[in-house]
Protein backbone atom coordinates (compact mmCIF):
# COMPACT_ATOMS: atom_id res chain seq x y z
CA UNK A 1 0.00 0.00 0.00
CA UNK A 2 1.40 3.26 -1.13
CA UNK A 3 1.55 5.98 2.00
CA UNK A 4 0.10 9.10 1.44
CA UNK A 5 2.20 11.98 1.03
CA UNK A 6 5.55 9.59 0.91
CA UNK A 7 7.59 8.84 3.93
CA UNK A 8 9.50 10.37 6.64
CA UNK A 9 11.59 8.54 9.16
CA UNK A 10 10.65 9.16 12.66
CA UNK A 11 12.09 7.22 15.63
CA UNK A 12 13.58 4.77 13.87
CA UNK A 13 10.71 3.71 11.48
CA UNK A 14 9.95 4.73 7.58
CA UNK A 15 6.43 6.20 8.12
CA UNK A 16 3.99 8.04 6.04
CA UNK A 17 4.55 11.49 6.16
CA UNK A 18 0.57 12.47 6.72
CA UNK A 19 -0.08 11.02 10.15
CA UNK A 20 -3.40 11.10 11.82
CA UNK A 21 -3.91 12.86 15.38
CA UNK A 22 -6.23 11.70 17.61
CA UNK A 23 -6.87 14.30 19.68
CA UNK A 24 -10.68 14.64 18.24
CA UNK A 25 -11.66 10.84 19.54
CA UNK A 26 -12.90 12.55 23.11
CA UNK A 27 -15.84 14.07 23.94
CA UNK A 28 -16.15 18.09 23.95
CA UNK A 29 -13.43 19.69 25.17
CA UNK A 30 -11.01 16.45 24.74
CA UNK A 31 -12.57 14.89 27.63
CA UNK A 32 -14.38 11.93 27.90
CA UNK A 33 -15.58 9.17 25.66
CA UNK A 34 -16.21 9.95 21.75
CA UNK A 35 -19.97 9.99 21.16
CA UNK A 36 -19.71 7.21 19.02
CA UNK A 37 -17.20 4.78 20.38
CA UNK A 38 -17.96 2.32 17.66
CA UNK A 39 -16.98 5.02 14.49
CA UNK A 40 -13.86 6.43 16.55
CA UNK A 41 -12.73 2.90 16.40
CA UNK A 42 -13.37 3.00 12.47
CA UNK A 43 -11.32 6.00 11.80
CA UNK A 44 -8.59 4.92 13.11
CA UNK A 45 -8.54 1.32 11.42
CA UNK A 46 -9.53 2.67 8.61
CA UNK A 47 -6.15 5.20 8.98
CA UNK A 48 -4.35 2.50 9.09
CA UNK A 49 -5.51 -0.22 6.97
CA UNK A 50 -7.31 1.23 4.79
CA UNK A 51 -5.56 4.60 3.99
CA UNK A 52 -1.86 3.34 4.57
CA UNK A 53 -1.11 5.84 7.41
CA UNK A 54 1.76 4.46 9.60
CA UNK A 55 2.35 7.25 12.16
CA UNK A 56 -0.55 7.46 14.87
CA UNK A 57 -0.40 10.50 17.36
CA UNK A 58 -1.32 10.44 20.61
CA UNK A 59 -1.25 12.01 24.73
CA UNK A 60 -2.38 10.25 27.51
CA UNK A 61 -4.21 13.70 28.23
CA UNK A 62 -6.73 12.78 25.33
CA UNK A 63 -9.64 11.83 27.31
CA UNK A 64 -7.92 12.01 29.84
CA UNK A 65 -6.93 8.47 29.08
CA UNK A 66 -9.60 7.94 26.64
CA UNK A 67 -7.83 7.36 23.09
CA UNK A 68 -4.70 5.35 24.33
CA UNK A 69 -7.53 2.94 25.35
CA UNK A 70 -9.19 3.69 21.85
CA UNK A 71 -6.32 3.04 20.02
CA UNK A 72 -4.83 0.15 22.09
CA UNK A 73 -8.59 -1.58 20.98
CA UNK A 74 -8.71 -0.34 17.31
CA UNK A 75 -5.25 -1.27 16.76
CA UNK A 76 -3.51 -3.45 18.74
CA UNK A 77 -1.38 -5.91 18.04
CA UNK A 78 0.16 -3.08 16.66
CA UNK A 79 1.78 -3.66 12.89
CA UNK A 80 5.50 -3.50 13.16
CA UNK A 81 5.61 -0.74 10.52
CA UNK A 82 2.99 1.97 12.09
CA UNK A 83 4.55 4.00 14.83
CA UNK A 84 2.50 5.02 17.71
CA UNK A 85 2.89 8.34 19.64
CA UNK A 86 2.04 9.49 22.56
CA UNK A 87 2.65 12.65 25.25
CA UNK A 88 3.07 12.70 28.68
CA UNK A 89 3.08 15.70 31.54
CA UNK A 90 -0.03 17.42 30.65
CA UNK A 91 -3.05 16.95 33.59
CA UNK A 92 -6.52 17.66 32.79
CA UNK A 93 -8.02 19.65 35.81
CA UNK A 94 -11.74 19.89 33.51
CA UNK A 95 -12.86 20.00 30.34
CA UNK A 96 -10.60 22.24 28.07
CA UNK A 97 -8.62 22.54 30.59
CA UNK A 98 -4.43 21.82 30.17
CA UNK A 99 -2.00 22.42 32.60
CA UNK A 100 1.42 21.18 32.08
CA UNK A 101 3.17 19.30 35.48
CA UNK A 102 6.51 18.02 35.15
CA UNK A 103 7.18 16.54 38.29
CA UNK A 104 9.81 13.61 37.66
CA UNK A 105 7.72 11.33 40.16
CA UNK A 106 4.52 12.22 38.06
CA UNK A 107 6.37 12.01 34.17
CA UNK A 108 7.49 8.06 35.30
CA UNK A 109 3.89 7.23 36.57
CA UNK A 110 2.63 9.00 33.47
CA UNK A 111 4.61 6.47 31.36
CA UNK A 112 4.40 3.58 33.28
CA UNK A 113 0.47 4.17 32.62
CA UNK A 114 0.72 4.76 28.83
CA UNK A 115 2.72 1.47 28.82
CA UNK A 116 -0.38 -0.30 30.07
CA UNK A 117 -3.19 1.27 28.41
CA UNK A 118 -1.56 0.73 24.92
CA UNK A 119 -0.23 -2.39 25.89
CA UNK A 120 3.27 -2.40 24.77
CA UNK A 121 6.50 -3.09 26.77
CA UNK A 122 7.63 0.80 24.95
CA UNK A 123 6.61 3.88 23.92
CA UNK A 124 8.52 3.92 21.23
CA UNK A 125 7.99 7.86 20.08
CA UNK A 126 7.31 9.88 23.82
CA UNK A 127 6.67 13.56 23.90
CA UNK A 128 7.05 15.59 26.73
CA UNK A 129 3.89 17.02 25.88
CA UNK A 130 4.75 20.23 27.46
CA UNK A 131 7.52 21.75 29.43
CA UNK A 132 6.74 22.42 32.55
CA UNK A 133 8.39 26.16 33.36
CA UNK A 134 8.11 25.04 37.50
CA UNK A 135 10.36 22.35 37.21
CA UNK A 136 13.95 22.38 35.96
CA UNK A 137 13.79 21.39 32.18
CA UNK A 138 17.18 18.94 32.94
CA UNK A 139 14.96 16.85 35.50
CA UNK A 140 12.46 16.48 33.24
CA UNK A 141 14.71 15.55 30.37
CA UNK A 142 16.70 13.31 32.84
CA UNK A 143 13.59 10.81 34.07
CA UNK A 144 12.75 10.22 30.22
CA UNK A 145 15.95 9.76 29.72
CA UNK A 146 16.30 7.52 32.55
CA UNK A 147 13.26 5.90 31.54
CA UNK A 148 14.87 5.13 27.91
CA UNK A 149 17.97 4.17 29.06
CA UNK A 150 15.41 0.95 30.97
CA UNK A 151 13.97 0.37 27.94
CA UNK A 152 10.62 1.79 28.47
CA UNK A 153 10.56 5.08 26.11
CA UNK A 154 12.12 4.27 22.47
CA UNK A 155 12.85 7.56 21.29
CA UNK A 156 12.22 11.03 23.04
CA UNK A 157 10.35 14.14 21.81
CA UNK A 158 9.10 17.50 22.30
CA UNK A 159 5.94 19.82 21.90
CA UNK A 160 5.51 23.22 21.90
CA UNK A 161 8.95 23.97 21.89
CA UNK A 162 11.12 26.96 20.70
CA UNK A 163 14.58 26.74 18.91
CA UNK A 164 16.51 27.48 22.63
CA UNK A 165 14.21 24.96 23.85
CA UNK A 166 15.14 22.21 21.23
CA UNK A 167 18.99 23.34 21.24
CA UNK A 168 19.28 23.04 25.28
CA UNK A 169 17.23 19.43 25.42
CA UNK A 170 19.37 18.88 22.48
CA UNK A 171 22.58 18.73 25.11
CA UNK A 172 21.12 16.09 27.02
CA UNK A 173 19.86 13.70 24.64
CA UNK A 174 18.85 13.47 21.21
CA UNK A 175 15.65 14.93 20.24
CA UNK A 176 13.57 12.34 17.89
CA UNK A 177 10.71 15.09 16.99
CA UNK A 178 9.35 18.34 17.11
CA UNK A 179 5.56 18.55 17.48
CA UNK A 180 4.27 22.56 17.19
CA UNK A 181 0.97 23.64 15.66
CA UNK A 182 1.53 24.60 12.19
CA UNK A 183 -0.90 25.68 9.67
CA UNK A 184 -1.14 28.75 7.15
CA UNK A 185 -3.03 30.99 9.72
CA UNK A 186 -0.29 30.45 12.63
CA UNK A 187 2.20 30.22 9.96
CA UNK A 188 5.11 31.64 11.43
CA UNK A 189 7.72 28.81 13.65
CA UNK A 190 11.34 29.24 13.74
CA UNK A 191 11.31 25.90 15.02
CA UNK A 192 10.67 24.77 11.20
CA UNK A 193 14.18 25.56 10.41
CA UNK A 194 15.56 24.56 13.56
CA UNK A 195 14.45 21.14 13.09
CA UNK A 196 15.92 21.05 9.46
CA UNK A 197 19.11 21.87 10.47
CA UNK A 198 19.12 19.88 13.22
CA UNK A 199 17.48 16.85 11.03
CA UNK A 200 14.53 16.24 13.48
CA UNK A 201 11.57 15.39 12.12
CA UNK A 202 8.95 18.44 12.73
CA UNK A 203 5.39 17.12 13.23
CA UNK A 204 2.67 19.95 12.20
CA UNK A 205 -0.45 19.70 14.79
CA UNK A 206 -3.62 21.29 14.26
CA UNK A 207 -2.71 21.77 10.09
CA UNK A 208 -5.95 22.40 9.34
CA UNK A 209 -7.02 25.02 12.09
CA UNK A 210 -9.44 22.79 14.05
CA UNK A 211 -11.32 22.38 10.90
CA UNK A 212 -11.36 26.28 10.27
CA UNK A 213 -9.40 25.58 7.07
CA UNK A 214 -11.40 23.46 4.99
CA UNK A 215 -14.59 24.85 5.55
CA UNK A 216 -14.81 26.16 2.22
CA UNK A 217 -12.15 24.69 -0.55
CA UNK A 218 -11.39 21.32 1.25
CA UNK A 219 -8.00 20.28 2.59
CA UNK A 220 -6.19 20.29 -0.17
CA UNK A 221 -4.48 23.56 -0.05
CA UNK A 222 -3.41 23.55 3.58
CA UNK A 223 -1.69 20.03 3.22
CA UNK A 224 0.18 20.87 0.30
CA UNK A 225 1.26 24.26 1.84
CA UNK A 226 2.52 22.12 4.56
CA UNK A 227 4.01 19.16 2.59
CA UNK A 228 5.78 21.87 0.56
CA UNK A 229 7.57 23.73 3.13
CA UNK A 230 10.17 20.85 3.53
CA UNK A 231 10.70 16.95 3.16
CA UNK A 232 11.24 16.59 7.51
CA UNK A 233 7.51 18.27 7.84
CA UNK A 234 4.57 15.78 8.77
CA UNK A 235 1.28 17.04 9.18
CA UNK A 236 -1.09 15.16 11.36
CA UNK A 237 -4.80 16.24 10.85
CA UNK A 238 -7.08 15.05 13.08
CA UNK A 239 -10.92 14.32 12.47
CA UNK A 240 -13.86 11.68 14.07
CA UNK A 241 -15.23 11.48 10.94
CA UNK A 242 -14.84 8.54 8.07
CA UNK A 243 -15.60 10.88 5.33
CA UNK A 244 -13.38 13.48 6.55
CA UNK A 245 -10.75 10.91 6.69
CA UNK A 246 -11.53 10.25 3.44
CA UNK A 247 -11.42 13.74 2.03
CA UNK A 248 -7.52 14.17 3.44
CA UNK A 249 -6.02 11.47 2.03
CA UNK A 250 -7.57 12.01 -1.58
CA UNK A 251 -6.32 15.97 -0.81
CA UNK A 252 -2.27 14.60 -0.45
CA UNK A 253 -2.56 10.96 -2.17
CA UNK A 254 0.34 11.15 -4.98
CA UNK A 255 2.43 13.90 -3.33
CA UNK A 256 5.89 13.95 -4.02
CA UNK A 257 7.71 12.27 -0.63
Amino acid sequence: MTPPAGTLTIAGKTVSRLGFGTMRLTGPGTWGDPTDRATAVRVLRQAVHTYGITHIDTADAYGPHTVEHLTRDALYPYPDHVLIATKVGMIRPAPGQWMPLGNPYYLRACVEASLRRLRVERLELCYLHRIDPEVAVEDQLAVLQALQNEGKIGHIGLSKVTPDDILRANKYLTVAAVQNVLNTEESFDPAVETSRELGIPYVAYRPLGAGRLVSANGPAAPLHWLLDLGSHIAPIPSTSQPSHLAQIVAAVQGSPA
